[in-house]
C-alpha cells in the first residue's frame, strides 16, 4: 500500500462517526478503490474493517448495493478463500517445534475470523433498517457470504484429517471459527427470511434467491455429519425457502440435487439411529433413558422423522418436477423397511427402540408411496422385473406392492389405469399390471415363506391383533382389492390369475388360487360358473401330467363349493361324470362340494363307470394296453369313496365289489414285472383303505402279498405311501381267527420293514405316523409286538408316541443358509418346468359380460340352516329307505317283504305333520 493509502487510513481511524457521515461521498470511494487493489492480507483486513464498521452505518439503503457491497465483498470472499488455500499448503509443517510455522497459522486463523466478523457487521448493518431492503439493494452479500461459510464449514469438518493430530496447537481457534461462522450464518437466515418478492419480481431476482437456494443445498452437503442442530435449521430454512418463492424458483431449482440429498441425510441419519440402538441393546442400556447413549439415539431418530417428514412434503409440493427421483426414491424406501423386521436382516433392536424408529422411519414411508403414486416414473420403476434387486429387498419390494394395493382404492382414475392395466404400447416402458407384479414379487420371496415370517394381522373389531404369515399379509390385501376393483379391470385380473396359477411355484399358485375363489365368491354366480367352466375345459383338455394340471385341479376343487345348486347341475351337464372323457375333470373333485342331488349321480356315475371299465378290461383279457383306462377311473372311484359318507350303502356296495374284482387279478408276480401296473396298485391300495370294512378277508391277503412284493423292491414314495395308508386302516377291523395266521405275520413284517427304512424322512415320519394310528385303534395287540421285535424300531416309535426329537435344533443361521441353498435349487428347477408348457398361458375371452359385483353373495346356511338342514336330511333319507322298502328296490340280497299293516296311518300321520310345518312357515313369513 502506497505512503498516500497509509497516510489516508491514519487519518480517517481518528475520525468521529460525524466526520465519517460528512465525508463518506469523498472517502468511501477512495476506500472502496484500495480494498479492490490491495494484495497484502492485512492491508485488506484493515480497510474492510473501516469500511464496515465506520462508513458502513452512514450508506443509505439505495447505495448499498452499488457503492459498498459489490465492490468489497467479492474481494473480500477471495481474499478469504486465498487464506484457505494457504492454510492447506503450510498445514503439513505445523509442529510444536516450528513456533514460526504455528504463529503464522494462528495468524491466519484470526484473520479469518476478522473477515467474518467484517460481514457480520454486515448483515448487522442491514438490519437495522426499519424497512426490509429489498433483494436487489444486497444482492452481493448473500452469495459472498454463503460462499465464506461453506469453505468455514468444510474446513472445520475436514480439520481432523487436515491437522493430522496437531489439531491442538489450533483447536481453541478453529473452534473460535467455527462460532462465528455459526452466528453469521444464522444471522443471513433471519435477513433473508425478512426479505420478500412479488410475483413481478425480475429474473435478476429470481435467479438471486434461487442462487441463495443451491449454495444453501451446498452447506447442507457439508454440515450434514458437522452440527446436527445446524443441518435441521438450514434445511428448514431451505424448504421454507423454495416454498415462499415455489410459482417463481420451481422452474429453475435443481429438484433432482435437493430430493437426493434428503434421500442422503433421511438414510444417513436412520442408519445412524439403527446402529446407536444396537449398541444400546449390547452394553444393556435399554431401561437407561438418561444415558448419553440412549439421549443420542432420540436426537438422531429425531432427525430422521425429520428428514423423512421433509422429503414427503417436497414431493408433494414438486412431483412435477421429481419424474427423474423415483429410482432413487423407491430404493430409499427398500433400504428403510429392509432394516425393520421381518426382513430377514433387520438387526434385532430393543422393542421401544425399534417402535420409536417406526414412527420415525416406517410411517412416513406409506405417505411418501401416496405421493408417489400419480407419478408414471415410480409406477414404472416399482412394476417392472428388476434381475438387479438384491435378496434383502425382495421382501420390503413385495410389501411395497402390498402397500400400494392399501392405497390405491382412493386414487383417481387414471392413477388405477396406471397400476392396474400394464403397459399398453411397445414405445412404453415396459411394467406389469399390479397383480402380476405381486405374485411375482410374492414367489421371489422363497426363504421368509419357507421360514415363515410373521407380520401384523389386519386388526378387526372384537379381536386383538395377531402375527399372520406374508402368505395371509398378501392374500387379505389383495382380496380387498379385488372387493373395490372396477369391472374394467377384471380381464386383467383374470389374466393375472391365470398366469399366477400356472406358475411352477405351487404357494405362488395356491396364492392366485385363493385370490381367485375370492372373486368367484364375492361376484356373482355367473361369473362363479364362467370360472368354473373355464377351469375344467383347461384340466380336461391338458394332454398329460403336469404341475399346471394339479394347480388348476385344486382351483377347481375349491371352486365348485361356491357355485349354486343349479349352477352345479349344469356343470354336471356339460361334463357328465358317465362319459371317460371327463375322468380328468372328476378326479379333482369333493363330492361334499356338491348338493345332494349332484353328489348323488355324480357317485352313482362313477361307480357305475368303473364297473364297466374293469368288466371291459376283463372281458378284453385284461390287456396291458388297457390298465391306463383302468387307472383313469380308479382315479375318480377314490374320489368317490372318499365321500363314503354321504352316498348311498348299495353304492359303496357296487365300488366294494369292482375293488375286489380288480384285487382277484392283480399278482405280485405282474405287479414286479410290469410297472404301469405299480399305479393301479397304488390306487386299488387307497381305495381298499376306505372301504375296509366291506373288503373280503381274502382280499386283504391279497393285498399285503401284492405290497409285500412291491416293498420288498425300489418303488415310487407315492405307492408306499399308499401301502402306509392300508396298512394303518387295517387296524378298523377285526380280523377273523380263520385268517389270523396268513394276516397278522404279513402285517407285522410290513410294518418291521417299512418302520426300518430311513431312506426318506417323508416316508419315515408317515410310516410312524400309520403304525401309531394302527396300534391306537386295533384289537390285534400282537401285531404291535411283532412289529417292534427290532429294538432300534421300537425305540423310534417310543420316541414318536413319547414326542422326544433325538436331531439337534438348528439354528437360525444355519437354516437361513440351508433356506437359501433350497431356494437357488428350487429357482432352477422351477425354471425348467416352466419350460414346456402343457397349458396354453393365453386366458381364453369371457363367454360372460363382467358386470358390477354384487354385493358379497349371503352364505347359504347358517348355524340355524344347519340345523334344519341336518334335521331335513335325515327326513329325507329316512323317508328314501322307506320307499325303497315299499317298491322292492332295497337290498337286491334279501327277498321283498310285505309292507306292515300299520305302515298307511303313519304315513297319514306324517302328512299331517308336513302341513303343520307348512303352515308354521308360512304364519312365519306373513310376520
Amino acid at each position: 500500500m502506497s505512503q498516500t493509502n497509509t497516510s489516508l487510513l491514519d487519518e480517517v481511524v481518528q475520525w468521529s462517526q460525524e466526520t465519517c457521515r460528512r465525508e463518506l461521498k469523498v472517502v468511501l470511494p477512495k476506500l472502496t478503490t484500495f480494498h479492490h487493489k490491495t494484495e497484502a492480507w492485512d492491508d485488506h483486513i484493515r480497510v474492510l474493517k473501516i469500511i464496515t464498521d465506520m462508513f458502513l452505518p452512514h450508506v443509505a439503503v439505495s447505495d448499498l448495493e452499488k457503492e459498498c457491497f459489490s465492490k468489497i465483498l467479492p474481494k473480500a470472499a477471495t481474499m478469504f478463500d486465498s487464506m484457505m488455500k494457504e492454510l492447506s499448503i503450510q498445514v503439513g509443517g505445523l509442529s510444536s517445534q516450528n513456533t514460526e510455522l504455528c504463529s503464522l497459522l494462528r495468524n491466519i486463523l484470526k484473520s479469518l475470523m476478522q473477515i467474518i466478523d467484517a460481514l457480520s457487521a454486515c448483515v448487522r448493518h442491514v438490519c437495522t433498517y426499519d424497512e426490509v431492503p429489498d433483494l436487489m439493494s444486497i444482492r452481493t452479500l448473500p452469495s459472498c457470504i454463503l460462499k465464506v461459510l461453506r469453505d468455514t464449514f468444510q474446513h472445520c469438518k475436514e480439520s481432523e484429517v487436515v491437522y493430522c493430530g496437531r489439531l491442538s496447537l489450533v483447536a481453541d481457534l478453529l473452534q473460535s471459527l467455527f462460532k462465528e461462522a455459526y452466528a453469521l450464518h444464522k444471522a443471513l437466515l433471519e435477513l433473508l427470511d425478512r426479505l420478500s418478492l412479488e410475483n413481478s419480481a425480475s429474473e435478476e431476482e429470481v435467479s438471486d434467491i434461487v442462487i441463495v437456494i443451491h449454495s444453501l443445498l451446498d452447506i447442507c452437503s457439508v454440515i450434514s455429519n458437522l452440527d446436527m442442530a445446524l443441518n435441521a435449521n438450514t434445511w428448514k430454512f431451505l424448504i421454507k425457502q423454495t416454498l415462499k418463492y415455489q410459482p417463481l424458483v420451481e422452474e429453475h431449482l435443481h429438484h433432482g440435487d435437493i430430493s437426493a440429498s434428503l434421500c442422503d441425510n433421511l438414510l444417513v441419519s436412520f442408519h445412524a439411529a439403527v446402529d446407536l440402538a444396537e449398541q444400546i441393546k449390547q452394553a444393556a442400556l435399554q431401561e437407561a433413558t438418561q444415558s448419553a447413549e440412549h439421549k443420542l439415539f432420540q436426537k438422531t431418530a429425531k432427525m430422521c422423522r425429520f428428514f423423512a417428514n421433509t422429503l414427503v412434503h417436497y414431493i408433494k409440493e414438486f412431483k412435477a418436477f421429481l419424474t427423474k427421483s423415483c429410482r432413487r426414491f423407491h430404493q430409499t424406501y427398500l433400504q428403510i423397511i429392509s432394516k425393520f423386521p421381518p426382513s430377514l436382516c433387520a438387526p434385532a433392536l430393543p422393542p421401544t427402540l425399534s417402535e420409536e424408529l417406526t414412527a420415525a422411519a416406517v410411517v412416513p414411508m406409506d405417505a411418501l408411496v401416496f405421493q408417489l403414486l400419480p407419478l408414471r416414473p415410480f409406477a414404472e420403476v416399482v412394476l417392472q422385473e428388476d434381475p438387479r434387486l438384491s435378496p434383502q429387498h425382495e421382501l420390503p419390494q413385495c410389501l411395497l406392492l402390498a402397500n400400494v394395493l392399501d392405497q390405491l382404492a382412493s386414487q383417481p382414475e387414471e392413477v388405477l389405469q396406471l397400476w392396474l392395466s400394464g403397459s399398453q404400447f411397445s414405445e412404453e416402458t415396459p411394467r406389469f399390471p399390479l397383480y402380476q407384479a405381486v405374485f411375482c414379487s410374492f414367489q421371489r420371496c422363497y426363504a421368509e415363506r419357507k421360514l415363515p415370517v410373521l407380520l401384523p394381522g389386519v386388526m378387526t373389531k372384537g379381536q386383538a391383533q395377531v402375527q399372520v404369515s406374508l402368505h395371509h399379509h398378501v392374500c387379505v390385501r389383495l382380496c380387498a382389492s379385488v372387493a373395490v376393483l372396477a369391472p374394467v379391470y377384471f380381464p386383467v385380473l383374470e389374466r393375472c390369475l391365470f398366469e399366477a396359477t400356472l406358475q411352477a411355484d405351487t404357494q405362488t399358485a395356491l396364492l392366485a388360487t385363493d385370490v381367485w375363489c375370492f372373486t368367484a365368491r364375492y361376484g356373482t354366480a355367473e361369473l362363479c360358473l364362467h370360472h368354473v367352466l373355464l377351469i375344467a375345459h383347461l384340466v380336461k383338455t391338458c394332454s398329460s401330467e403336469c404341475y399346471q394340471k394339479s394347480h388348476l385341479g385344486l382351483l377347481l376343487r375349491r371352486m365348485l363349493f361356491l357355485m349354486t345348486p343349479n349352477h352345479q347341475m349344469d356343470f354336471l351337464a356339460r361334463f357328465p361324470p358317465s362319459e371317460p372323457d371327463n375322468l380328468p375333470i372328476w378326479r379333482h373333485i369333493l363330492l361334499r362340494a356338491l348338493s345332494d342331488d349332484a353328489r348323488q349321480r355324480v357317485a352313482e356315475d362313477i361307480i357305475a363307470l368303473a364297473q364297466k371299465v374293469v368288466t371291459d378290461w376283463q372281458s378284453g383279457g385284461y390287456k396291458l394296453g388297457q390298465v391306463g383306462k383302468v387307472n383313469a377311473v380308479l382315479q375318480c372311484l377314490l374320489v368317490a369313496v372318499q365321500g363314503k359318507s354321504t352316498i348311498e350303502e348299495r353304492c359303496l356296495s357296487s365300488a366294494s365289489r369292482t375293488v375286489a374284482q380288480l384285487w382277484q387279478r392283480m399278482t405280485a408276480h405282474q405287479v414286479q414285472t410290469h410297472h404301469v401296473l405299480h399305479i393301479t396298485l397304488q390306487l386299488l391300495l387307497s381305495i381298499t383303505a376306505l372301504l375296509v370294512k366291506n373288503v373280503d378277508p381274502s382280499i386283504i391277503i391279497q393285498a399285503l402279498v401284492c405290497v409285500d412284493a412291491v416293498v420288498s423292491q425300489k418303488c415310487a414314495d407315492e405307492l408306499q405311501l399308499a401301502a402306509l395308508d392300508f396298512l394303518s386302516s387295517l387296524g378298523n377291523i377285526f380280523i377273523p381267527p380263520d385268517n389270523q395266521s396268513e394276516i397278522v405275520p404279513r402285517l407285522s413284517g410290513l410294518f418291521g420293514a417299512l418302520l426300518a427304512q430311513s431312506s426318506s424322512w417323508l416316508l419315515h415320519q408317515h410310516a410312524l405316523e400309520a403304525f401309531a394310528h394302527f396300534a391306537e385303534v386295533t384289537s390285534h395287540e400282537d401285531v404291535i409286538s411283532y412289529s417292534l421285535s427290532v429294538e432300534e424300531t421300537k425305540s423310534k416309535v417310543v420316541n414318536f408316541l413319547s414326542k422326544i426329537v433325538n436331531t439337534p435344533e438348528e439354528v437360525k443361521e444355519a437354516r437361513l443358509e440351508r433356506i437359501q441353498a433350497e431356494k437357488t435349487v428350487l429357482q432352477q428347477h422351477n425354471q425348467r418346468l416352466l419350460t414346456p408348457k402343457q397349458i396354453p398361458m393365453e386366458l381364453p375371452a369371457p363367454s360372460v359380460t363382467h358386470s358390477e359385483p354384487q354385493a358379497k353373495r349371503a352364505r347359504q346356511e347358517n348355524d340355524a340352516d344347519d340345523e334344519y338342514g341336518r334335521n331335513l336330511q335325515a327326513a329325507e333319507t329316512a323317508l328314501r329307505d322307506l320307499h325303497a322298502l315299499v317298491t322292492g328296490k332295497g337290498d337286491t340280497r334279501e327277498l321283498p317283504r310285505p309292507p306292515p299293516s300299520r305302515l298307511p296311518s303313519r304315513l297319514q300321520e306324517l302328512q299331517s305333520l308336513l302341513n303343520d310345518i307348512s303352515s308354521a312357515i308360512s304364519t312365519s313369513k306373513s310376520t
